[in-house]
């Protein structure tokens, strides 16, 4: 099984086979509207934009798992995302990215990753801190722990990297160049 097995319906409901994206390097994140870490919606954006040309794209998958901090209805993300950061690249209708009704894109990823942590820094300490007692004894498995976490998958369609979500876009440029 490849990445290019899954499908998703996009923001306007529209079945979009991951199959479309075969020989493109691919960042898959998880979004949301509300949070912390929603200012990265400008960041991807400029990815896309510098790299499209290259064969790069970014799909974002908008949920509400995580503090409720998506809880607009998909119209409503789209023209949040529109409007306060200009996103022009793929979104999805909102999924769920952990627990019993995973996304079968994010089951895939999330078996084939392993969550090492959100790195140094306050905002990773006290995010980390917060997760740590929200999670209890799943805090270490590979699942999503909140939003913006980031998967690259190379032309081939493999995963290459996972990024937490205290990882900016512009930290990630570099290993998005090694792939395009």
């Amino acid at each position: 099984m490849t990445i290019y097995d899954f499908k998703f319906k996009d923001i306007s409901g529209k079945e979009v086979s991951m199959d479309e994206f075969k020989g493109k390097v691919i960042l898959i994140v998880n979004t949301a509207s509300k949070c912390g870490f929603t200012y990265q919606y400008e960041g991807l954006e400029k990815l896309y934009k510098d790299y499209i040309d290259k064969g790069f794209v970014v799909l974002g998958f908008p949920c509400n798992q995580f503090a409720e901090q998506e809880p607009g209805n998909n119209h409503e993300v789209e023209s949040f995302c529109k409007l306060r950061y200009g996103v022009t690249f793929h979104l999805s209708q909102k999924i769920e990215v952990r627990d019993e009704n995973i996304d079968p894109i994010f089951k895939y990823l999330t078996e084939n990753t392993n969550f090492e942590g959100f790195g140094k820094g306050i905002k990773s300490r006290g995010l980390e801190f917060m997760l740590k007692k929200k999670y209890k004894g799943n805090y270490s498995d590979s699942s999503i722990k909140w939003n913006f976490t980031k998967f690259l998958i190379d032309r081939n369609g493999n995963i290459k990297a996972r990024f937490e979500p205290t990882i900016d876009p512009k930290n990630i440029e570099s290993t998005i160049k090694s792939y395009i």
